[in-house]
């Protein structure tokens, strides 16, 4: 039986650490707030968010709520327990870092594929974060208590982050990204012919109103659900049923370039989180499925390397540009994928 009033921590002698935050959209429908939170935490259960609820830790608007409340549009959700998030326990670790370039001011790193950039649910130690803080004392804090971090990029993108040593620097490198004065270029493998050599996607990203662990983009009248963001690309290569691309980022939105890419039909290549782990151009013969499984194998991630990253250098003002070398389980994918394409066209 659900307790008709949840319980009230006391905050006075056992204070309340906020797990997560989060406000529901303008064309948020009525939901019960254990299947909403459902959609945000990944690996919650319902049973773990329905205890939670009876236990008082669960706020709407500042105010406790049980399992059966239902969220509506603008509801402010919070999750609150009387422990720090595991993310905020930060645990130096001695991980080995590429550094492509340092000096008293910042630091630029390499960021191999399966190395999440901070602790987050499910993914406590083994970060970028852990590592930076082992390597380097005195990091100055993001926006979001993140030391050192001016920017992210996926758990399986590889390539280049700009770290920042000092308040100063933080400061000025998060301005030149929120002003989009920072270059950003990617290299992807996307599936499908691409019919422009180049060209820009305009869409407003949000989160998707299904699959909470993915985004999308919004457009017309749900344009105001998500945020702008704008991905320039440039074709490098065509491959058969596969394009290898150039993507600049105007902006920075959770999963841009595989939204916007995906969102013109051009997922990218085994992208499991937006479907292109699956065979979405090509044949139905079996030599091409053994042949792409192949690929999946030396590719086990999506196609996506942060090829170049450019900024002005918070203390001598001189733009900096460096460049990753393409990673060799994507090299390796590459090479593949150009033999086959000859084949074709023999």
């Amino acid at each position: 039986m659900e307790q008709d009033t949840p319980q009230i921590p006391d905050e006075a002698h056992n204070p309340l650490y906020e797990h997560y935050s989060f406000t529901a959209e303008k064309g948020q429908s009525p939901l019960r707030i254990d299947k909403y939170l459902m959609n945000f935490i990944e690996h919650a259960t319902r049973n773990k968010i329905q205890e939670a609820a009876k236990s008082g830790n669960i706020y709407v608007n500042g105010n406790p709520v049980k399992s059966s409340y239902k969220v509506k549009a603008n509801d402010v959700v919070k999750v609150l327990f009387q422990h720090p998030p595991h993310e905020n326990l930060l645990v130096a670790e001695d991980i080995p870092l590429n550094i492509v370039y340092e000096d008293d001011t910042l630091l630029v790193v390499n960021k191999p594929a399966g190395m999440v950039v901070h602790p987050g649910h499910g993914n406590y130690s083994g970060t970028l974060i852990n590592a930076l803080i082992f390597h380097f004392d005195n990091l100055p804090n993001n926006s979001s208590k993140r030391p050192g971090l001016v920017h992210r990029i996926d758990k399986d993108t590889t390539g280049l982050l700009v770290i920042a040593k000092t308040e100063a620097a933080m400061a000025h490198l998060s301005e030149q990204f929120k002003d989009k004065t920072s270059e950003r270029e990617y290299v992807a493998l996307v599936w499908g012919n691409i019919d422009q050599d180049e060209g820009t996607i305009v869409g407003n990203i949000g989160r998707h109103p299904k699959n909470r662990l993915q985004n999308t983009v919004y457009t017309g009248e749900d344009e105001e659900k998500g945020k702008p963001a704008v991905t320039h690309f440039k074709v490098l290569a065509r491959l058969g049923y596969v394009t290898l691309v150039a993507c600049k980022l105007e902006t920075g939105r959770t999963h841009q370039i595989r939204v916007h890419m995906k969102h013109i039909g051009h997922t990218l290549f085994n992208d499991e989180r937006y479907g292109g782990n699956l065979i979405l151009k090509g044949t139905t013969f079996t030599k091409y499925k053994q042949f792409v499984d192949n690929c999946f194998k030396i590719l086990p991630r999506q196609a996506l390397h942060a090829k170049t990253l450019g900024f002005k250098h918070p203390k001598t003002g001189k733009f900096l540009r460096f460049e990753a070398p393409i990673p060799e389980d994507m090299e390796a994918c590459l090479e593949k994928w150009k033999h086959y394409s000859k084949h074709m066209n023999n």
